[in-house]
């Protein structure tokens, strides 16, 4: 049967990797749950003090952390290659921009324990032959990435990192542990400047309060007025009132003509006309003349 053609190996490959991508985030979610729940197991053990079964156990949180850290490398490796299928499929040779990935996917693939990690490894071998997959798998040429390589390591945890580990789970959870190690400091002592020229507040009360041996009394007194004029209020109405008074506008009514009030006198304007002046009809003559000594004395009339 031949060899399927380079378009429809690279579009398995592609497929496979989408399936890994969503099978890596997913096992990562699991992990995190499960770490919660050993973390507090964790944590009751260390309030019961049985410290040595403890120190066993957390190695298994431990490498739990490190697989996700893992699954977290691949991942991304798995989200490169899909973004740069088009090298894939241009060249039947490995690309220099995809080798790390390439070879770093073929080398942890058999470590772990997603399946379609392990059908894209496959595909690869398939794809660049078996001479390439037998040095990346030994990683004779050190392109595997050195993170994965010391994250698939089999050596035990250092003692500094337990340590550090259930040291960080007890305070997460509240747990004295080592005992003492969270033990409150006393209350810091009180300090005091004697060189305060100008005591304020608290001070200053302290001053008036003390009994006096050696103080001047006038120097007292003067503090003490000081202090009762600090506390008093000044009075709403300061300084001398203006007899001149305006009402502010009625709340119904735009008031036009606010009323003018001088020392509590109403101030009006003149609105009525002044009444004209009566006029005594003029007498006339017989024959229709108005008498002009009538015309001079009202004309005097009026001068006045």
């Amino acid at each position: 049967m031949p060899p399927p053609t380079s378009p429809v190996l690279v579009t398995k490959i592609k497929v496979q990797l989408k399936l890994a991508i969503a099978r890596l985030r997913m096992v990562q979610k699991r992990d995190e749950a499960l770490a919660k729940t050993q973390r507090r197991a964790m944590a009751q053990l260390l309030e019961q003090n049985k410290v040595d079964s403890a120190r066993i156990r957390v190695e298994n949180i431990i490498r739990s952390d490190i697989i996700t850290e893992l699954h977290e490398i691949l991942e991304l490796y798995c989200e490169l290659l899909l973004a740069r299928a088009g090298l894939l499929e241009a060249s039947p040779t490995c690309d220099p921009g995809l080798e790390e990935a390439v070879k770093s996917i073929i080398y942890a693939a058999p470590k772990t324990e997603i399946k379609e990690l392990q059908t894209v490894r496959t595909l690869l071998a398939e794809k660049f032959g078996k001479e390439f997959v037998l040095q990346a798998t030994e990683n004779t040429d050190g392109k595997v990435s050195e993170g994965v390589v010391k994250k698939l390591s089999v050596t035990p945890p250092k003692e500094e990192l337990v340590q550090g580990y259930l040291e960080e789970i007890a305070r997460a959870y509240g747990v004295d542990w080592p005992k003492g190690k969270n033990k409150e400091l006393g209350d810091p002592p009180d300090f005091m400047d004697d060189d305060d020229e100008n005591p304020s507040g608290g001070q200053a009360q302290r001053v008036l309060d003390e009994p006096l041996l050696d103080v001047d009394e006038g120097a007292v007194a003067e503090l003490k007025a000081q202090e009762e004029l600090s506390k008093a209020t000044p009075p709403k109405s300061f300084g001398p009132a203006s007899p001149l008074h305006v009402n502010p506008p009625s709340p119904s009514t735009d008031n036009i003509h606010p009323k003018v009030t001088l020392n509590r006198m109403e101030l009006t304007t003149p609105t009525k006309k002044p009444a004209a002046v009566a006029r005594k009809p003029i007498e006339k003559k017989g024959d229709g003349v108005p008498d002009l000594d009538e015309l001079s004395k009202r004309f005097a009339a009026l001068k006045r």
